[in-house]
């Protein structure tokens, strides 16, 4: 299966490595195809939790991290790109696993991420990220979860919403509030286990584009003090450093659903036949292609660029991580509207590729920080 730019990977910000895993996953699409319809036709979540075990078998996860290694945001954006190509619930499985584990590698404990991430990236142990609540989305500074401290444990209360993974997850990753007052300041992170008690799903959600998604509320559950991820007071600290890192894949996700977008709407207007010839022979059909080539060749470039930054530690990386998220998700935004156009009625049937993709391309403006959100971003860099 054709899915990456080449000329793009020969270019000095890939190393053989990542061309060699680029290589991998479209020889691995390709192995998967024959299963593909047999994991559609299970429940969004039950999908979740069979992607999430496959990806940790295959060694998908080995690019986020362990123990003792870093992760590598080049393998990331490859895997995050190749995946969405293939479907949207392989790279959502893939990212909100990666996004779990994100913080035990960068500041778990030693004995944390001894106990926890062999589980975790070999895909047995499901993850979750629950920052979002009710009345906070982006503005994370005022996340109102209470973590009271009573002895050598926390006692949380409250509620998170909005959470992938969260009806099918073994624990989630918890911000919440341990000082008095508001502001950033005031915040920590924990590992929260689904089984403790007092932690339970309240509520799934049914998002535009079916996936395991839903509330978590937490009622009087108590956790021990050294499940707490970091530095008492540094939960908003590593949580936006995690979304900021990440932001670079969502732009590498948003350019695979775009380039799936774009190879459907291309074999749609070279084989649709009209009176004159086919779509494709129409210049307007012509411009809307080329535009999402010239589209596709950008995003790809930002992301590459963002990712090479973080991988090489360059101070500053959030600017073009902004940007790369921005564009990609934006620029991806309106090829799958031409592809749509493209296509016709037959590009609003339910199911359909260009429909599919219609649903599943509109929440990557909103991950990880919305667009407005990132141009303050990278406006503050100005």
């Amino acid at each position: 299966m054709k899915i990456f730019d080449t000329s793009v990977l020969r270019l000095p910000l890939y190393e053989e490595r990542h061309r060699r895993l680029a290589a991998r996953i479209e020889s691995w699409a390709d192995e998967i195809s024959s299963e593909l319809g047999e994991i559609e036709r299970l429940p969004p979540a039950e999908m979740g939790r069979r992607l999430t075990a496959l990806f940790g078998e295959a060694g998908w996860y080995a690019a986020v991290g362990g123990v003792d290694t870093p992760p590598d945001f080049r393998s990331i954006c490859l895997i995050r790109e190749g995946f969405a190509f293939i479907h949207d619930l392989f790279d959502f499985a893939f990212s909100i696993q990666a996004l779990a584990a994100a913080s035990l590698i960068q500041y778990g404990s030693v004995e944390q991420r001894g106990a926890l991430l062999p589980d975790i990236l070999a895909g047995r142990s499901i993850g979750c990220l629950a920052m979002s609540e009710p009345q906070v989305g982006s503005d994370l500074a005022n996340v109102s979860l209470r973590a009271e401290r009573r002895g050598e444990s926390y006692v949380l209360n409250g509620t998170k919403t909005w959470i992938s993974n969260a009806d099918i997850a073994d624990f989630a990753i918890v911000l919440a509030r341990t000082a008095e007052g508001g502001g950033p300041l005031g915040l920590s992170l924990f590992y929260v286990s689904a089984q403790t008690p007092g932690a339970h799903v309240s509520e799934t959600i049914e998002a535009m584009a079916p996936r395991s998604f839903g509330s978590l509320t937490l009622d009087e559950c108590t956790v021990p003090a050294e499940q707490m991820i970091g530095k008492p007071g540094h939960g908003f600290k590593i949580a936006g450093e995690v979304l900021e890192l990440y932001r670079t894949t969502v732009g590498a996700a948003a350019t695979g659903f775009a380039r799936r977008a774009r190879s459907a709407a291309l074999s749609w207007a070279r084989s649709r036949r009209l009176s004159t010839g086919t779509v494709w022979d129409m210049q307007l059909t012509k411009s809307k292609l080329a535009d999402s080539e010239v589209a596709l060749t950008g995003s790809a470039l930002l992301v590459a660029q963002a990712a090479w930054e973080i991988d090489q530690q360059i101070r500053g990386y959030g600017k073009h991580s902004s940007i790369a998220k921005l564009f990609a998700t934006e620029q991806a935004q309106r090829i799958v509207d031409d592809a749509v156009q493209i296509f016709g009625a037959a590009g609003i049937v339910k199911d359909a590729v260009p429909e599919r993709l219609y649903r599943q391309i509109r929440s990557l403006r909103i991950y990880e920080g919305t667009s407005e959100i990132q141009r303050l971003i990278i406006a503050a860099y100005l």
